[in-house]
């Protein structure tokens, strides 16, 4: 396959355009890449300078907590009561005489 000179005037111009249009495809892309790592690095920072809890959520878990515990101790409280009032009996006493 050979190139006349005609062909040949026509032909270089547009591989040089075509080359610098890849070039210019492959700037942009490394760019939009650059630009994508500086976000995340912005981000990243961002995320370990600021204070991930707030003293509200805190308080409430901390009530939370507390009212955990609370219903507990009641919990045992009663069942403390349940087994007092299973141990007395309604008509016999609770004095054993060991005289005599």
């Amino acid at each position: 396959m050979s190139l006349k000179g005609i062909e040949l005037q026509i032909a270089i111009p547009k591989t040089f355009e075509a080359g610098r249009m890849a070039e210019q495809k492959q700037q942009q892309s490394q760019l939009h890449q650059n630009q994508a790592q500086l976000l995340n690095e912005k981000e990243l920072l961002k995320n370990r300078e600021s204070v991930r809890h707030s003293e509200k959520y805190a308080k409430l878990d901390k009530d939370s907590k507390n009212n955990h515990q609370d219903h507990e101790q009641k919990e045992k409280k009663q069942q403390l009561n349940e087994e007092d009032k299973k141990t007395m009996h309604p008509y016999k006493g609770s004095f054993v005489d060991f005289t005599g």
